[in-house]
């Protein structure tokens, strides 16, 4: 198998990924009362380099939809973080192209005493929409969600599943040219994400570029044509998303 897999495909890379090293300090102290002691004392807090990711390459083309594989603490999210922008790399570069939205975080955008329907201007700006796009987005945003009523009562009244289910949608909703997905799609009820899924493959079959993490190897089937392994900060595999899962399997954790 190729080093990036890219070279199977015809299209140009939307996302770059080149020799990514992230880095993150642990530090082992388990609490502020033991921190303190050590102050006190004099004694220095110990801390130890947890390697994220560990020289990681890929590139994604133009309309491919890519899963990312591992296992807990391997680096998924951490790679989404980087290419969305929410991380910079401490090696290498990251290169995107387009306008990104990241279903990372499913409504962080969102403030518990607005109404939902400041909510989704809100977020639909931080998401990059402007005025006008949100305006004319707005009721399909609302039909989508399956709020109704609730549109006008403030988010932090609303349960789990209503408060996904609108993030979600003001996410989708957004003109983008590639999409992160992190885990999101294993909540909300399955009526619900069969109309997910069904939405993102429409954005896929219309050029968008996707990444996903997902522990749900049947989604990850369903939404992608490739699968990119890491174990231990590592990419240990880039190929067809059938081989992919069969690695996942049988990588020891």
């Amino acid at each position: 198998m190729s080093e990036t897999f890219a070279a199977a495909t015809a299209t140009r890379p939307t996302i770059i990924v080149d020799h990514v090293t992230k880095e993150f300090l642990k530090r082992n102290t388990h609490s502020f009362k033991e921190a303190f002691v050590g102050w006190f004392k004099r004694q220095k807090v110990r801390s130890d380099i947890f390697l994220a990711l560990d020289d990681v390459s890929f590139e994604v083309g133009e309309g491919e939809a890519v899963a990312v594989l591992g296992f807990n603490g391997s680096g998924k999210s951490t790679t989404l973080k980087l290419v969305s922008g929410v991380l910079e790399p401490d090696a290498g570069r990251v290169f995107t192209r387009g306008r990104v939205a990241g279903l990372i975080e499913v409504g962080a955008g969102f403030h518990p005493d607005l109404s939902g329907r400041e909510n989704v201007y809100l977020n639909a700006a931080i998401l990059g929409m402007q005025q006008k796009e949100i305006e004319e987005r707005f009721d399909d945003i609302v039909a989508f969600s399956e709020i109704g009523d609730f549109i006008d009562q403030e988010v932090k009244h609303y349960s789990s599943g209503m408060f996904m289910r609108l993030a979600f949608s003001v996410a989708i909703h957004v003109d983008l040219d590639v999409l992160l997905v992190d885990e999101v799609l294993s909540v909300g009820d399955a009526p619900f994400r069969e109309k997910c899924y069904q939405k993102i493959e429409d954005l896929t079959a219309r050029g968008v570029t996707m990444l996903v993490v997902s522990h749900d190897m049947n989604t990850v089937r369903r939404l992608c044509d490739r699968g990119i392994v890491i174990h231990k900060g590592r990419k240990i595999y880039d190929g067809p998303i059938e081989e992919a899962v069969e690695t996942i399997r049988s990588t020891p954790h």
